[in-house]
């Protein structure tokens, strides 16, 4: 069997999605962060989405390893690119012609399961066209981007997408061990010469006296957000951060029509550990203000973590790149706030004017502390 008719057969296989038709003309309806509904982009004909919160249960994070709801593979299709690994899910009637993720042409079709279903999502509230504004806003303002930049620079396909997020609860106990530092005192002499003259001076030195503290600290930790996806760079999307969360509903698959859905790259249990990782850091920082003293190091915690929950849920990018000099630069658009991220090529020139400018200023202000 040839490698045609394999994926002939897991197309066939693909179970029907969700279409939005439109009641005036029949074409398929997309949703529209302007208005908050669906559009139909043929005739232009709105409908109101009900907008609910009525989800807001947590799954059980142990039960969720062994058993987990896997539905949301009948909703959506799961795209693989063969380029760089991403994987998509699109409405049944989509064409996967690109990757969003590396701009590749080399999409298959994959009979992977889509996974946990998820709970909540934050949908677009920046258009299309107000997040090409707010990119063309943010390159006006790279200082040290050539100069040519600004107006040679041609802008790539521009496309929505929902990256998935896992969000974990849990109920925390800790025993610490720390050592509190308490500044004190001592005289010093010592022999300077000044003018060929030895001097017995004195001066204070400062020393630092320690003693072990014990202690416990416990909290509840709500909602800590761990990116799903490896197909977004995070020194990217961190800088886009952070979602409003409170502007979370009910998962419908409305507000996925016309735009993508990425399915989690990252699993439930490796995405516990980096929610564990972040909550780790925080109990640090908590002991550390905790405690109080000259000086306060952490030796030792012990946490226990207990009932720990979870909840999958979508967040709105935008994600493109532009070309400029044949070199490609990626860039990102938050969804919900607008927010812009970004790399853009760097001048030289400007660079090192700059840095010779400051020196010059700074030379300048030597000379006239000297002529004070």
């Amino acid at each position: 069997m040839t490698n045609a008719d394999n994926d002939f057969l897991v197309v066939e296989t693909i179970e029907e999605t969700e279409v939005n038709q439109c009641g005036s003309c029949g074409g398929n309806a997309v949703y529209d962060p302007v208005s908050r509904g669906l559009k139909c982009p043929f005739c232009g004909t709105e409908v109101e989405i009900i907008a609910t919160r009525e989800n807001t249960t947590e799954h059980d994070y142990l039960d969720a390893l062994d058993l987990a709801d896997h539905s949301w593979s009948n909703e959506k299709r799961v795209f693989k690119c063969e380029n760089c690994g991403a994987e998509t899910l699109l409405d049944n009637d989509k064409v996967a012609d690109f990757c969003t993720f590396c701009g590749s042409s080399h999409i298959a079709v994959t009979d992977h399961d889509a996974g946990i279903k998820p709970a909540l999502v934050l949908p677009f509230h920046i258009s299309k066209e107000q997040a090409v504004e707010k990119f063309k806003t943010w390159i006006s303002k790279r200082y040290f981007a050539p100069s040519k930049l600004k107006k040679d620079y041609e802008l790539q396909k521009i496309s929505g997408a929902y990256i998935p997020y896992w969000t974990f609860d849990s109920d925390t106990k800790s025993s610490y061990t720390v050592k509190i530092g308490t500044y004190y005192y001592v005289t010093v002499t010592k022999t300077v010469h000044r003018d060929g003259k030895a001097e017995q001076v004195t001066e204070q030195v400062r020393k630092i006296r320690w003693r072990t503290q014990y202690g416990t600290y416990n909290e509840f930790f709500d909602d800590v957000l761990v990116k799903a996806s490896r197909n977004v760079a995070s020194g990217l999307i961190d800088k886009v951060e952070p979602f409003q969360l409170g502007g979370l509903l009910d998962y419908r698959t409305e507000y996925l029509s016309g735009f993508l859905a990425e399915r989690y790259s990252i699993p439930l249990k490796e995405g516990w550990f980096s929610a564990r990782g972040i909550i780790d850091q925080r109990i640090r920082n908590r002991i550390l203000r905790k405690e109080t003293g000259d000086e306060v190091r952490i030796v030792k915690v012990d946490t226990s973590y207990d009932g720990i929950t979870f909840k999958h849920i979508l967040l709105p990018l935008w994600i493109s790149s532009f070309t400029f000099n044949n070199n490609v630069y990626r860039f990102l658009v938050n969804g919900q706030t607008g927010k812009v991220s970004g790399k853009a090529p760097i001048s030289v020139w400007k660079v090192m004017f700059t840095v010779l400018l400051t020196a010059l200023v700074i030379g300048i202000v030597y000379m006239f502390q000297d002529f004070l």
